[in-house]
């Protein structure tokens, strides 16, 4: 089974990263870019085919190290 987790600031955590990147869009000329916020994304393989179990062994592997819940959201995808 294959999953894919998605880790990102807060709303209101200032976001230094996703300001420099924003500058640079910017000066490379592209045109509309409003604000960017940047973040992580895990794309892991987990034996065994109980979606359930996947998910709750995943939400804690975030809770533990993938994620800063203090300043950061996180949200797991099970995929086929």
């Amino acid at each position: 089974m294959k999953a894919r987790v998605t880790v990102t600031l807060k709303t209101g955590v200032l976001d230094p990263q996703g300001k420099a990147i924003e500058g640079a869009l910017k000066s490379l000329g592209i045109e509309g870019v409003g604000s960017v916020r940047q973040g992580k994304v895990f794309d892991i393989e987990l034996d065994g085919a109980d979606n359930a179990a996947a998910e709750a062994a995943l939400k804690a592997a975030c809770e533990k190290l993938l994620a800063n819940t203090v300043i950061e959201n996180y949200r797991v995808e099970l995929q086929a």
